[in-house]
């Protein structure tokens, strides 16, 4: 039995979701008789639909195919580590980055490569995901296509799906020097926050340089619908923040709309790049939204297990449990779950969260709860979208498609079990 078989027979267990291969489906109680499913098109990515039906995906099924394709996969295939397998072009990026970054103001440039400096650079998980995808669809354009292609193709195609991971990567550390000045934060990858080290005033003009360097990127791809994503990406981070910020009593304890804030926030950025590394290599449209549906299952889920590290975390980076989120008033998943458990907890979270006492009575709540479980749950079903996707990639022959379409299902599983 191949992995490839498990996942088919995934997909058919899932039949009752009929419908074209990349339309998504968030599943919001997948041990309740009663589930709130809810899907996120992609004619508009950003319209979040909810319904109620009363059969879902039971947890357990899906629990007993991950596992056999787990089994399948450690059995029939060597182990892969998608970082590795990078590493040369991921240490070439970052060279390359240290290099746009630089700034005739002294401190602006300091500001500015603050987080690029060897040693606090970070893991480079986005890149990773680019430089995977960009492998992946390394298979022969349809004729289809060629109409396009000498708008896209021109130049170097691998150069040109580098920059794209540069591009992410500036605009996600552009993103966290803003959001540590929002959030007030005082550490980041181990070490003080800019904000803190600089001050709030050359963090977010170290931010929007960051950003400035992106667009002159971005320009030098001459593709307008790659700018056109890009430009997406980030309006998605600025209403992600926004709503955040300003959202109603109602609304913080919405899944919904905590689901389409962290679509925004985490999935936007990297759904819309592996997109555009599809669309630089010339491929159809259906291929590359099943790029985009892979990177925002792959982002949802990693914004999922991070709500739960929130909580659980035991790595050094985290501390037992760092509780940012629910300290600064944010409700995130493993609460809202809670809430479906334990309605009187609503009055509480409605409260503001803003006194320690009212912390500590959502913590009890919280902790006996399913609210954990059925967070990791959650991520679990969004991951297997992501492998979905990979799955329905066109068939190839070529050894090193393989290896790096095994890598981004790898990744799935990264994201599931990371402690940091």
């Amino acid at each position: 039995m191949s992995w490839r078989w498990a996942l088919r027979s995934l997909r058919s267990s899932r039949a009752r979701f009929h419908g074209r291969s990349h339309e998504l489906f968030f599943s919001t109680a997948l041990c309740s008789a009663r589930s709130s499913r809810i899907s996120i098109y992609p004619e508009n990515p950003t319209k979040v639909i909810s319904c109620r039906e009363g059969r879902c995906w039971g947890a357990r099924g899906l629990h007993d195919v991950r596992y056999q394709l787990d089994l399948d996969r450690s059995s029939e295939e060597e182990p892969v580590d998608p970082f590795s397998l990078v590493a040369d072009e991921l240490s070439l990026i970052a060279d390359r980055l240290r290099s746009m970054v630089i700034a005739e103001v002294p401190k602006l440039a300091s500001a500015a490569e603050y987080f690029f400096k060897m040693g606090v650079e970070g893991k480079r998980f986005r890149p990773t995901v680019l430089l995977h995808m960009a492998s992946a669809l390394n298979m022969p354009i349809p004729w289809s296509a060629t109409d396009n292609l000498f708008g896209s193709l021109s130049g170097d195609l691998r150069t040109r799906q580098q920059r794209i991971a540069e591009i992410t990567e500036m605009i996600h550390v552009a993103s966290l020097l803003h959001d540590d000045v929002l959030d007030d934060a005082d550490t980041r990858r181990g070490i003080g926050s800019l904000n803190i080290v600089m001050g709030n005033k050359l963090s977010v003009l170290a931010g929007d340089f960051l950003l400035s360097r992106a667009c002159i990127a971005l320009s030098s791809l001459g593709n307008t619908e790659v700018v056109s994503l890009m430009a997406t990406a980030v309006e998605h981070l600025v209403n992600g923040e926004t709503m955040q910020m300003t959202t109603s009593a109602e609304k913080r304890c919405s899944m919904e709309y905590y689901l389409q804030k962290t679509f925004y926030k985490t999935a936007s950025l990297i759904s819309n790049s592996c997109k555009c590394v599809a669309i630089l290599a010339g491929q159809t449209a259906e291929v590359s939204m099943l790029a985009y549906n892979y990177g925002q299952n792959l982002g949802l889920a990693y914004q999922l297990i991070d709500d739960v590290l929130d909580f659980t975390g035991t790595s050094s980076s985290l501390g037992k449990g760092s509780l940012s989120d629910i300290r600064h008033g944010i409700v995130t998943a493993p609460i809202l779950f809670a809430i479906e458990e334990y309605p009187q907890l609503r009055k509480i979270v409605d409260r503001g969260l803003k006194e320690p006492a009212d912390i500590d009575i959502a913590l009890d709540y919280l902790e006996k709860s399913q609210g954990i479980k059925k967070t990791k749950e959650l991520a679990a079903v969004h991951a297997d979208h992501a492998i979905k996707a990979i799955d329905a990639f066109p068939e190839s022959d070529n050894e090193n498609v393989h290896i790096s379409r095994r890598a981004l299902v790898d990744l799935t599983h990264r994201v599931l079990t990371r402690t940091k």
